[in-house]
């Protein structure tokens, strides 16, 4: 795979165009035949977006399900979350765990009411001054609610896009997780932001899985640097 220098890396990799190219219509050919079905993919509404974005955090999708429609019954809109009593809150997520997770939720709502009208912003710096929203967060809400073209970097896409691109080097250090934003950023389509990110968490999740991935199976499979190089190495997490 050619790639070329990035300045602020220097010796990571960045794919040229027509990588970038291969890479995005695979993933969305791919996407089309396999993506899940998803509640929260069938809605642009920021904040049943944010409520579940909130609830993935460290927590599979099928625990999520039964409770984002609980959720959403009870707590329909940021208004009726933020007037809610906290106790009542805390105990609507059970057992969802990391209980921090609906008091911040919680808090969300109520600035987005005493600020914004109870809606959430779209602009990038307006949501990362929510405490409890950060850079995946912020970028997800921009992506999946109001359509923009914004990155995304969580376990499964960092995964995905060290495996494919990079494959050597400490996939947590800070200088990794600074290059694996800016490949995010860089193989990011002009169009079909949504279908491109939830594809790309989609292959994270499904096929290039932190331990025994799917190799024979993935649309990344004849260009994946993992892959090709044949090392034995421990799971990019």
């Amino acid at each position: 795979m050619l790639v070329k220098k990035n300045v602020r890396t220097r010796s990571l990799p960045v794919p040229v165009p027509a990588d970038r190219r291969r890479f995005r219509q695979r993933l969305l050919a791919w996407y089309r035949r396999h993506g899940r079905d998803l509640p929260w993919r069938k809605t642009d509404d920021p904040y049943h977006i944010l409520v579940s974005e909130i609830m993935l955090q460290q927590t599979q999708v099928e625990r999520v399900l039964p409770k984002y429609a609980e959720w959403l019954d009870k707590y329909p809109s940021m208004e009726a979350l933020a007037a809610a009593p906290a106790k009542d809150v805390t105990k609507t997520w059970y057992p969802l765990g990391y209980n921090i997770r609906p008091k911040r939720l919680q808090s969300i709502a109520r600035e987005s009411v005493a600020k914004y009208g109870g809606h959430l912003p779209s602009d990038e710096a307006t949501l990362l001054s929510f405490d409890g929203i950060g850079a995946y967060t912020a970028g997800a809400i921009r992506s999946f609610a109001f359509r923009e073209r914004a990155a995304i970097l969580d376990t499964n896409v960092a995964r995905v896009l060290f495996r494919v691109f990079v494959a050597k080097g400490d996939p947590k250090s800070h200088a990794m997780k600074r290059h694996l934003w800016t490949l995010s950023e860089t193989v990011m389509p002009m169009r079909h932001v949504f279908d491109f990110n939830q594809a790309l968490m989609d292959l994270g999740a499904m096929i290039c899985v932190a331990r025994n991935p799917k190799c024979p199976v993935c649309p990344m499979a004849k260009s994946c640097v993992w892959r090709r190089t044949a090392v034995v190495r421990e799971p990019a997490e």
